[in-house]
């Protein structure tokens, strides 16, 4: 079957890489969205025709109208409206969900209940809101797809599997960032130069950062206990430097599937959009005797505090994994502007946890009512501490 995609979040890293992915496998596209670069913008609604268009701001969304009036049959929008209606569009059947951040939950929900394909790429959707959005997708019958390399690692080596009972852990990779093997006096200068110079993948900057903090991994814990209805203490997280083992699921009977291949998330976006089959890819393939030895240790939780601050917001379960989110985004987004330190983002996220109460209610509303306060309290703790953010 050849799909119609709608690709939310068209210029960030995902969202190109998804283009090309796209335009190799001859993949019509239906929609594309975009935060605030009108310049690649346009270039890409010149290239793909998508019926529908959206810019995150009405003033751009105008200048891209004004941009696009040789092409009339690409219907311009702007904002919340415009994010849903592209991801409930009609003429796709596949939505690839590559924005950042909790502004990707409500068009998640919009596209599971127009019963859509989702490749998600957007982890923050099942962080805040896990519950709600896996049953969501069991009632409509929409079908999730994960297109983070780890979380489609362990898709793939759960291929086959119909008991889950038989699984005694999912082991989550990571590369340990730019900043692996720091000690703390080190962290403590840390800048965001380096947070950026991440050692095998080339991403956006808020998730390179989440990288370097290693929040990214605990975002991702929290993600598979959603994706795959997993406890925590069934889900484990190993550092591996060379990001050639995506991820690794271990069996009741000791056996240990691994998914491998180079670092190119082309990867994992295609098998998103052509599952259950397979095609040949743009990506280069592994090849084992020139890769180099694989190693594998615990995570450094002492000097890398995010990482256990989401393990125990996962335990905690409620609303906790929603203000875990919410802090870390106005955190990293200091961080980013230099307003802020290194481990001030870990501050930040310890202060909300442990000031903004936690709900067990799992509805959309506390969600985001939870983020709400989660980013004003970090606000609140930088100004205390003579942060200007």
């Amino acid at each position: 079957m050849k799909r119609t995609i709608s690709l939310l979040g068209s210029t960030g890293s995902i969202g190109r890489q998804t283009l090309d992915v796209a335009e190799n496998l001859d993949i019509k596209v239906a929609a594309l969205t975009c935060g605030r670069n009108l310049a690649l913008f346009e270039t890409q609604c010149r290239r793909f025709r998508p019926a529908l268009a959206v810019m995150a701001e009405e003033s751009l969304a105008a200048q891209l109208r004004d941009r696009l009036a040789d092409l009339p049959q690409i219907t311009v929008m702007s904002g919340e409206a415009g994010l849903l209606a592209a991801a409930a569009l009609p003429q796709a059947d596949t939505v690839i969900t590559a924005v950042v951040g909790m502004l990707g939950l409500k068009p998640t929900l919009a596209a599971i209940r127009a019963k859509k394909r989702i490749g998600l790429a957007n982890k923050e959707t099942l962080v805040c809101a896990g519950e709600l959005v896996m049953a969501e997708a069991k009632r409509c019958g929409a079908e999730i797809i994960p297109v983070d390399s780890e979380h489609s690692a362990i898709f793939q080596c759960l291929m086959g599997n119909q008991d889950r009972g038989e699984v005694k852990r999912l082991i989550l990779t990571a590369s340990g960032g730019a900043f692996y093997g720091w000690s703390r006096a080190q962290l403590e200068k840390a800048t965001k130069e380096q947070a950026l110079r991440h050692p095998n993948w080339k991403m956006g900057p808020k998730i390179t950062v989440d990288c370097a903090t290693m929040l990214n991994k605990g975002l991702e814990f929290i993600e598979a206990m959603r994706l795959y209805s997993m406890p925590p203490e069934k889900i484990a997280v190993a550092v591996h430097r060379q990001s050639i083992v995506h991820s690794l699921v271990e069996y009741c009977d000791g056996a240990v599937l691994a998914q491998l291949g180079v670092p190119d998330m082309r990867i994992p976006i295609q098998l998103a959009l052509t599952y259950p089959r397979r095609q040949p890819s743009p990506a280069a393939a592994l090849d084992l005797f020139t890769c180099g030895p694989l190693t594998f240790e615990p995570p450094d939780e002492e000097n890398f505090p995010c990482l256990g601050l989401a393990m125990a917001a996962a335990k905690s379960g409620g609303t906790a994994c929603a203000i875990l989110n919410g802090a870390n985004e106005v955190a990293v987004a200091a961080y980013l502007r230099d307003a802020v330190g290194f481990y001030d983002i870990s501050d930040g996220i310890a202060y909300a946890l442990d000031t903004v109460p936690v709900t067990a209610d799992t509805a959309l509303e506390a969600a985001l009512e939870a983020d709400a306060q989660a980013r004003e309290a970090v606000r609140a703790y930088f100004h205390r501490i003579g942060k200007v953010i």
